[in-house]
């Protein structure tokens, strides 16, 4: 029973440190504290936001395998799904504070702006990644859905590129991002996967080495 309270709060930390953001973005439009575009800032913090979200989901697993901590293993879904959340409210600060609803204007934005596209599509591919993230699907999918959901992959350098196109005149934050995603995408392949846990093992023994040393 302690250990079920104890993962329940785990859960509900993160659920409220990955609301905390979209909160605090929309208090400070609220109170006049987002500048001169309070649309186009949600717009980019939320983009962003969603990249943040993308990337913290995929290094859950290297994570787990660096520390054997199950904790991070049990919000793997909870994050990918606040990934797409944030999509979504990404793709709507622009229908609404761009494009204003007018779709008359779509057709226009996406020649001007292919990025758009790019965007979309990673978009398209989070949704696939979300309507499959249950039980269910793995059962009826089998091997499938890891195949499936290894697209997550591919969705990060949709993103990447989306997020290149809209910052092309200062590359020093995206090339953050990309340094972060390319670590992340590191920890995947198999020699660096199968070093992990050898690694754990080392900092494990040197770590207890430093506690029981004779001062």
């Amino acid at each position: 029973m302690a250990t079920q309270r104890k993962w329940r709060l785990w859960r509900s930390g993160v659920f409220l440190a990955a609301l905390a953001p979209l909160v605090l973005w929309g208090w400070q439009v609220a109170n006049n504290a987002a500048g001169p575009e309070p649309g186009r800032y949600l717009l980019l913090n939320i983009g962003q936001g969603a990249l943040w979200m993308l990337l913290l989901t995929l290094s859950l697993t290297p994570l787990t395998k660096l520390t054997r901590w199950k904790g991070f293993a049990l919000i793997r879904r909870q994050l990918g799904l606040w990934t797409l959340a944030y999509a979504f409210l990404h793709m709507l600060s622009y229908v609404l504070f761009i494009l204003a609803l007018d779709w008359a204007m779509l057709g226009s934005e996406l020649v001007k702006r292919p990025y758009i596209i790019v965007g979309m599509l990673a978009l398209i591919g989070l949704g696939a990644l979300g309507l499959t993230s249950n039980r269910w699907s793995m059962r009826r999918l089998g091997k499938r859905w890891k195949t499936l959901h290894r697209l997550a992959y591919p969705i990060l350098g949709l993103v990447l590129l989306h997020f290149l196109w809209v910052v092309r005149a200062d590359l020093g934050q995206w090339t953050m991002y990309a340094m972060v995603s390319a670590l992340v995408m590191a920890t995947r392949l198999p020699p660096v996967a199968r070093m992990l846990p050898k690694l754990r093992q080392r900092l494990a023994s040197a770590w207890f080495s430093s506690i029981t040393r004779p001062l």
